[in-house]
């Protein structure tokens, strides 16, 4: 539902003269005072996002700050505030909102953010929680899902998979990271992984109208998608399969020029680990090279909206 609504939404906004990116990218860009300010929101449901009752109330508060700190780093946005809505329900509200603003308060003080205000409302059904987090972009300029040529090598960060086990509720966005990428190295497109690898990968593909071939055999995937595929018995999913599907990884992917890609990856300046994937191609499409060279084409996968 969410493609076809963006879409129909998209062809009726109006640009503004305040856009310098408007909607469509992981977060928009608005011109104010002669600065560029990056807006993004994120909501988050139980029953989709957590399930009350199995979720720990701190770590979902933690992680509704988190998903949208992972937006301002998929733009090498500096965090600057953001603001906070909750929608209780009248029975434990209180209780689960002070545990919510316990997590989300501690990821906060580990970027220096802080929360401008918000709202908060009750009713009769499941807790939900919107964060929209307010960034700066830097004199390095800030990074867009259009801007991949044919020839960039794909670079991610981290490894890929299983964030079902835990790390959806743990993970670090790569904030930090971005800036340091973003200052030190050319990316000429990026986007984080939220809705799972290839389909991530594809939103770079429509934006910057190109093609993208993934070398299996380089995928970093992670021992979570490894754990997950050795339980499940009979099942259909195979760990690297988990890997370019399962989303909310939270992990950058990177358009990188060649060169500055190989002294990327001979380099490693960061404390996560950096790979390459694969590369980005005239053709368009996405498509699989296995280890022998053969060429299939790769059906993008992950969660749809």
């Amino acid at each position: 539902m969410e493609t076809e609504f963006l879409s129909w939404l998209r062809a009726r906004l109006p640009d503004h003269p305040r856009f310098l990116l408007g909607p469509g990218d992981d977060a928009a860009v608005l011109r104010l005072a002669g600065d560029h300010c990056v807006v993004t929101s994120d909501m988050l449901n139980d029953g989709t996002d957590f399930i009350s009752g199995q979720s720990d109330w701190r770590l979902v508060g933690r992680k509704a700050l988190a998903v949208n700190l992972s937006d301002l780093a998929a733009m090498a946005a500096r965090p600057i505030a953001a603001v906070v809505s909750l929608l209780l329900p009248r029975q434990g509200g209180l209780q689960i909102a002070q545990a919510m603003y316990g997590g989300l308060l501690d990821l906060a003080d580990e970027f220096d953010l802080p929360i401008a205000g918000g709202d908060t409302n009750t009713w009769d059904g499941r807790t939900v929680i919107s964060v929209t987090a307010i960034g700066q972009t830097t004199e390095d300029g800030f990074w867009r899902r259009s801007g991949a040529r044919a020839g960039d090598h794909i670079l991610v960060t981290g490894h890929f998979g299983g964030s079902i086990l835990g790390r959806q509720f743990s993970f670090v966005p790569r904030v930090r990271e971005a800036l340091q990428l973003n200052a030190e190295y050319r990316i000429h497109a990026a986007t984080d992984v939220s809705d799972g690898l290839t389909l991530d990968l594809s939103h770079i593909l429509e934006s910057s109208a190109c093609g993208a071939e993934l070398r299996m055999d380089w995928i970093p995937v992670s021992e979570d998608a490894r754990r997950l595929a050795d339980n499940a018995g009979e099942g259909p999913s195979s760990a690297l399969e988990h890997a370019l599907g399962d989303g909310e990884d939270f992990e950058l992917i990177l358009a990188v020029p060649p060169d500055d890609a190989i002294r990327l990856l001979q380099e490693q300046p960061l404390g996560v680990p950096i790979s390459r994937i694969g590369q980005f191609v005239h053709e368009p499409g996405l498509w699989q090279v296995e280890a022998g060279g053969t060429r299939l084409p790769l059906p993008p996968r992950g969660f749809r909206h």
